[in-house]
This record gives structure tokens, C-alpha cells and sequence, in this order.
């Protein structure tokens, strides 16, 4: 008889944990059944009459106790929603008695339903197998009823007539990819309320390659000032699906910083923003930013440490600060100004107006009189790296004109730079994503003349590579030139919107043909530094994109402001 109530208690206990999985961050449809649990542990089963549990909410830093309604049930050690809504999204906790004892938290992100299909993109999950073998597709546990009605749909469809939790697939095959989505149907009170579990399904024909997670990049050192803004950034590689269960984070000097409030004045010195989750082309990643206000001597002697924890395996990365050399036009120099302005108003309000007007050329100027060279034994053999419209058939020739002829003639004749244009300097015969890489890898900087036309297979292993080394290596800096007017860049991967500064440089024909233009200036600034000469060939250049060949420039030459 004892053996069989340690049974049943057993079965008890192992029941409600499968019923109260352990999460953290949850995301849920909106309009669809849902419930937040907690397994009791021994000590709670023991509670006397006088131990009441009180659920919580927290959103926009205010905190109330979640009062029943016919909407939102609360029993004991579960809180259910019938159904949750958008306003549910929040921060939740359970307190015992009187609040002085804190039994979990949840953070709840309730997703917007997409009206035009029976699923929502950022709410699924991705499994990739291999063709051959045997699989199974579980649907979660979203109901507390066994019994309940569950329907499976691939891509939005019905698939045949399977109603189990599992859907079996005896021997996969390509065909057998797709979106699978179960819908649990859920009684209550002559209503039917439903539950969706929603999975990417990628069979493919060989096995998927073999990953480890990991943070991108090793220990670093990065070189800054006293009093300048910096933000570091630290990059997990997940594989081929995002982990929910995978954390990412800052420790330094023996605490947590904390999170930053999207304020810049309310935020403190040292904060982390949110996590963010990326993927370049199949490979998924998390990132997360630490910013530093002001670089304090203190933060010289610390070490930022990120921490990738998964799978029970914690993964280390450590970044240092040191002084590294004078950069342009430096964080004094704009305070020394700023004194100035208070003193002398009148010359302080001129001092500004030039300087908005002509921050370019001040820092062409500085560049030129100080002797800067930001390439000198760095290791890179080209200044930049050009990509461009090249597989696709355009409407005309003039991108190819642009990034083969005036590109190269003007950034390599007049100013020293050495660009690395893949028709023109690649032999023919290699293996062209290895030429890619490995040209990229020897250049300073990207050069992407943007089009709607861009996106081809080359050019976007250049984009994705290029891409990778800014946003995780922190080696490489991007520079968009807009050939021809884009209404918006859709087109692009969502990774470029991670980079912490981008600018675009635009192309306006007749207008940026001198060498002294606007155009070139902007385009040398972003350009490293490096000393150069004034071109003593002294001739401009007009360039007919129309027509075939290069015709004199008949316009007047001012090339006293070229550096």
C-alpha cells in the first residue's frame, strides 16, 4: 500500500513539471489561449490555509497584483488567459503571503497576429534533418488537456488527417520541407479557444554541417581616449536555428551593468542594450552592445567580459580598453570650442557654422597638415574592397562605367588609394568565393555602390562577408555609395541596421564629376587616413555616361581645395 501512494504521488509531481516547463522569456500569439505555471515543490504542497500565492504584473516600471477576471483565471499555482491580448505583454511574478518571498519570473512578449496567414515569422522554431532517416514534429504542451483537439496544417494547409501531438515521418525527403503548424483546440464554457505551435521543417540532402556555439571572434584590446564614447559589441553564433535558452551578457569589475532605458540622459555611465537576433543567410546569430558614456581612467584596469551560456557550456570573451593615438578632431578639441562659445559668443556662433559647413574638409585639412597614416602596418593591401552590380543585367552601363572607370581614376590617380576591383584584379580560373574572402580580408574598407539591381549571388557573399567583419570582427567599416536614387532599402540584409554607424554617400551625376566635389570629399573622409599628394596632372574630367569614351572637362578646375 505505501509503495502505490509513492506511486501515484511520483506520477503526480512528474506530471506537473511536464506541464510547467521551466522558461524564462516567452513569446505567444495574440488571441490565442495561453497559461504561465509553476510546479509546486515539496515545501509548497505543505502550505497551511494562512499561504496564499499573489500573482503580479510589471510593465513601464509599475507594479500591481493581477486581479481575476472572466478573461484572466488565476488558480493556485497557474495563471491562464482566455484568450491573452496585445496588453498582456509584461513582466510577471508570483509572491507568497505577504510578497516577501519571490517564487518565479516570466517575461510574456505577446506577438501582433498576421491577419494574412495562419502563422507569425517570429514565432517559430527551425529543425533541420537530413533525408533518410526517420523523424518526428512534437507539438508543444499548450493545453492542460490531453484530450484536447489537435490539428496539424503544412504551409497554411491541412496536411491529410493526422490529429496526434506527434506527426511521424517514416523516411524524410526533400518534399517533406515546409511549415508545419498544430492547432490545439481548447473547450471552455461553450467556447473554443485555440493554441498554435508552429515549426520550419529543412530537410536537406546531406547532413547539415556540424556547429558549435560560440562567440564570434577572440579577446580583444581597443584602443580609445579619456572622456569618448565607446560600444562594445559581443556576437554569439547559435547554428542554424535560434535557441531560446541561449543567454548573452556583460560582467565587469564583479557586477551586472545594467539595462540601458533608450534615454541617453537618464541612462547610467556603463549600461547593456537588449538582445538582438540576426542571421546571415542560414547561420543565426545574438548580439549585444555595452556602451560606455565617457571612458574613464578606471576603465582602463577592467575587463569587459561577455558571457555566451547554452547547453550547459558557458563561453568566454574578454575585451580591454587602452590610449591608443590621437584621432580626428578629438573629444577636447570640441569642449575646448564649447568654452569658447560661452566666452565669445559672436565668434563661437561663427566657429560652429564653419564647422557643421565644413566638418569634411577640417578633417581633410587636419589629416593633410599632421601626416596621418591609419594604414601603416596594419597588414592590408588595399584601402578598399569595390562591390557592385556585376551577375545581373542592368538597364544600362553606367554603374559598371562608374565602378570600373571614375572610381578607380580618381580615388587611385589624384589620391593614392589602392582599390581592389574584382573584374579588374582577380585572374580569371580560381575559386571565386575564396578570391572574395580573401581579398576582402586584405582591404580596410567595403565600397558598396548600392542598386535595386545589387542583390546577386556574388555580390551578396561580398555584402554578407563584409558585413560579418564590421559587424562581428570589428575590422572593417562600410561605405554605401548610392549610385542612383533608391526609395528604400528593403533589399539589403536586416544585419546592415545592426552596424553602430553607416553613412551613404549619394552620386549626383554632373554635380559630383570634379575631383574638389562634395562626393569625393565625403568619400576620402570615410576613406582611412593616409598621406597623399595633390594631383599634378592638374585636369578634371568630363565624364558622359551616355556616350562612349571620356570628354574634356570644359567647366572651370578649382583644384585649390584638393588635398
Amino acid at each position: 500500500m505505501t509503495l502505490m501512494v509513492f506511486l501515484l504521488i511520483f506520477i503526480t509531481e512528474t506530471a506537473t513539471e511536464k506541464l510547467c516547463p521551466l522558461r524564462a522569456s516567452i513569446d505567444v500569439l495574440e488571441g490565442e489561449y495561453f497559461f504561465l505555471c509553476f510546479p509546486k515543490s515539496k515545501q509548497q504542497h505543505s502550505w497551511k490555509e494562512e499561504h496564499t500565492i499573489n500573482w503580479h504584473k510589471e510593465s513601464a516600471g509599475r507594479q500591481k497584483q493581477i486581479q481575476e477576471t472572466q478573461r484572466i483565471v488565476s488558480q493556485m499555482n497557474f495563471l491562464e488567459f482566455w484568450p491573452v491580448e496585445l496588453g498582456d505583454s509584461g513582466n510577471y511574478f508570483v509572491t507568497q503571503s505577504n510578497g516577501s518571498l519571490t517564487i518565479q519570473n516570466w517575461t510574456l512578449n505577446v506577438l501582433e497576429r498576421n491577419k494574412s496567414s495562419c502563422f507569425n515569422q517570429n514565432h517559430l522554431t527551425t529543425e533541420i534533418q537530413s533525408a533518410g532517416i526517420g523523424h518526428s514534429l512534437k507539438c508543444s504542451d499548450l493545453s492542460v488537456n490531453e484530450n484536447d483537439s489537435i490539428t496539424w496544417y503544412k504551409d497554411c494547409k491541412r496536411y491529410e488527417n493526422e490529429r496526434g501531438r506527434e506527426l511521424d515521418f517514416k523516411t524524410l525527403s526533400v518534399q517533406h520541407s515546409g511549415i508545419y503548424t498544430c492547432k490545439i483546440s481548447i473547450s471552455r464554457e461553450g467556447k473554443i479557444y485555440h493554441s498554435t505551435n508552429t515549426i520550419r521543417l529543412v530537410v536537406e540532402e546531406d547532413a547539415p554541417e556540424t556547429v558549435t556555439l560560440e562567440i564570434v571572434g577572440r579577446n580583444e584590446e581597443i584602443q580609445t581616449e579619456i572622456g569618448k564614447e565607446e560600444t562594445l559589441n559581443c556576437t554569439g553564433f547559435l547554428g542554424y536555428y535560434i535557441q531560446e535558452d541561449a543567454s548573452l551578457y556583460w560582467w565587469f569589475n564583479d557586477t551586472f551593468p545594467k539595462k540601458c532605458s533608450g534615454i541617453p540622459e537618464a541612462d547610467p555611465p556603463i549600461c547593456e542594450e537588449d538582445l538582438k537576433k540576426s542571421h546571415l543567410g542560414n547561420k543565426f546569430y545574438i548580439t549585444r552592445l555595452l556602451r560606455i558614456k565617457k571612458v574613464r581612467e578606471e576603465d582602463l584596469h577592467h575587463n569587459f567580459t561577455c558571457k555566451l551560456q547554452a547547453d550547459e557550456i558557458t563561453h568566454i570573451k574578454v575585451v580591454k580598453l587602452k590610449k591608443g593615438n590621437t584621432r580626428d578632431l578629438s573629444m577636447h578639441v570640441f569642449t575646448t570650442g564649447m568654452i569658447l562659445a560661452v566666452l565669445f559668443p559672436c565668434v563661437a556662433m561663427a566657429v560652429v557654422v564653419v564647422c557643421v559647413i565644413f566638418r569634411v574638409d577640417l578633417v581633410l585639412f587636419y589629416r593633410n597638415i599632421s601626416q596621418r597614416d591609419d594604414t601603416a602596418g596594419d597588414g592590408k593591401e588595399y584601402d578598399a574592397f569595390v562591390s557592385y552590380l556585376k551577375d545581373c543585367v542592368s538597364t544600362s552601363e553606367e554603374e559598371r562605367e562608374f565602378a570600373l572607370r571614375i572610381l578607380p581614376m580618381i580615388l587611385e590617380e589624384n589620391f593614392g588609394y589602392k582599390l581592389c576591383i574584382f573584374e579588374r584584379d582577380v585572374s580569371p580560373g580560381g575559386a571565386v568565393v575564396d578570391d572574395i574572402h580573401s581579398f576582402i580580408d586584405k582591404s580596410r574598407r567595403l565600397i558598396i555602390i548600392l542598386s535595386q539591381n545589387y542583390i546577386s549571388d556574388r555580390a551578396i557573399y561580398e555584402l554578407e562577408s563584409g558585413l560579418h567583419k564590421a559587424l562581428v570582427e570589428r575590422k572593417m567599416k562600410i561605405i554605401l555609395i548610392e549610385y542612383m536614387p533608391i526609395s528604400d532599402y528593403d533589399f539589403l540584409p536586416e544585419s546592415l541596421s545592426l552596424l553602430p554607424s553607416k553613412r551613404v554617400v549619394k552620386w549626383k551625376k554632373d554635380k559630383s564629376l570634379p575631383v574638389n566635389s562634395r562626393f569625393w570629399k565625403t568619400l576620402r573622409y570615410l576613406m582611412p587616413a593616409k598621406p597623399t599628394k595633390s594631383n599634378t596632372k592638374g585636369h578634371c574630367m568630363n565624364l558622359d555616361l551616355g556616350s562612349e569614351g571620356t570628354q574634356p572637362w570644359t567647366g572651370d578646375c578649382d583644384f585649390s581645395t584638393v588635398i
